[in-house]
């Protein structure tokens, strides 16, 4: 089959590999009909180099039907439409009894210290061969994927596997109160859907971002924007919408690639040229995460505030300014999502022929499986307005 492989930071390539097979009475085959590329691809497209190996298959946002099945899978069956969390989780551990999908007992990754295993996302997460490929085995099928109906197009149902309940969590984990203010800091696919939900939820979203096509995107689904190239005071211009506070919660949709941090961006790069094993150590006990986001999110936040955060961060020593965090009594909530606890929230939204949450007015790009690391390209560097793209295997 064709898949999209890992070669080196920014080197991905289209290649012929081996067809998946089943491996486990518990595991599926999914013939792959789309699959996004995430935020945190672009991680592994440069900062987590140290944790990849040469053809590892990327993607964690896939969605298909099902081609074969173990003998242990019985709520899906072959020619079944599913989307497929980006987590792989067994529903029947002590963590999953608690909605605690993301550190499903049966799939940690022990040996790196890590929660759930997922798909396509390094040895830090147990090296999975993930969905950007024109098929995928699907372990601990008899719980994972999500049955969806006939009939709508993908994009009504592909965020399932990762941005919608990525950002109704985030939302969750905000806390916002009755008739609050949230700011969601940075535009992209999830923050997007954390603005729309909070919205659709009844909150007052403030989105700020740098990039033209994300604001405008947020506008069109009524959140209020700060364009942060315009504004040299981000901090007060929130304030100045809230009342001189600050909002009662922020999210940060950015994580450890945010702008304005050069020598943390240096960091970064540096790592990704060291010897493996040197630079594996690097990113596992240094702080290496450019954190200028984070560092807004606390301005922002009110006293008494919390904050959810829901990008990616991977050093293991950054600063924290704690004498900011305790003065101001701030809350912080963070961590994968765990997205099969928030598909019953989702799916009649999603299922919603009005579409509530704007759906299908995110992706701006769709490509051909070929045509991915073009994709990975523009996504990166933020060009052709380019907020979300999606792979179509079967083009």
């Amino acid at each position: 089959m064709r898949a999209l492989t890992w070669h080196g930071p920014r080197d991905v390539r289209v290649e012929d590999v081996p067809d998946p097979k089943l491996a486990d009475d518990t595991d599926a085959i999914i013939r792959v009909t789309s699959s996004a590329i995430c935020g945190s691809d672009l991680h592994l497209y440069e900062v987590l180099a140290p944790f990849l190996d040469a053809g590892d298959v990327l993607g964690h946002e896939p969605m298909g039907v099902v081609e074969e099945t173990g003998s242990s899978v019985t709520h899906i069956a072959p020619g079944d439409r599913v989307v497929v969390p980006f987590n792989i989780s067994c529903g029947q551990c002590w963590m999953c009894d608690r909605g605690l999908f993301a550190q499903c007992e049966t799939t940690q990754v022990r040996e790196q210290g890590s929660g759930a295993a997922l798909f396509g996302y390094t040895r830090l997460y147990g090296s999975v061969p993930g969905g950007q490929a024109e098929y995928l085995r699907v372990p601990q099928a008899h719980f994972g994927p999500v049955k969806v109906p006939e009939g709508p197009p993908d994009e009504q149902f592909l965020y399932l596997s990762d941005v919608l309940p990525t950002a109704w969590q985030a939302v969750e984990y905000a806390d916002v109160p009755r008739d609050g203010s949230v700011l969601v800091v940075g535009l992209g696919p999830i923050g997007q859907m954390c603005a729309r939900i909070a919205r659709h939820r009844g909150f007052r979203p403030i989105g700020v971002d740098l990039v033209p096509e994300r604001l405008q995107m947020a506008e069109r689904h009524g959140v209020r924007t700060i364009d942060a190239r315009a504004n040299d005071d981000v901090p007060e211009a929130v304030r100045e919408l809230t009342d001189g506070r600050g909002t009662d919660s922020v999210i940060d949709a950015v994580g450890m690639e945010a702008h304005g941090s050069p020598v943390a961006e240096l960091g970064q790069k540096v790592a990704t040229v060291l010897p493996e094993s040197i630079s594996s150590r690097l990113m596992s006990t240094a702080g290496v995460d450019r954190l200028s986001a984070l560092y807004l999110c606390i301005e922002c936040v009110r006293r008494g505030g919390t904050i959810s955060l829901s990008g990616v961060y991977g050093g293991m020593a950054d600063p924290m300014p704690m004498l900011t965090l305790f003065d101001k009594g701030v809350r912080i909530a963070m961590g994968q999502a765990h997205v099969k606890r928030w598909i019953p929230d989702l799916m009649p939204l999603v299922s919603d022929e009005s579409d509530p949450l704007g759906v299908r007015d995110l992706a701006t790009h769709r490509v051909k499986l070929d045509d991915a690391p073009h994709g990975y390209d523009i996504f990166q560097r933020k060009e052709d307005g380019a907020i979300k793209v999606v792979l179509e295997p079967g083009r």
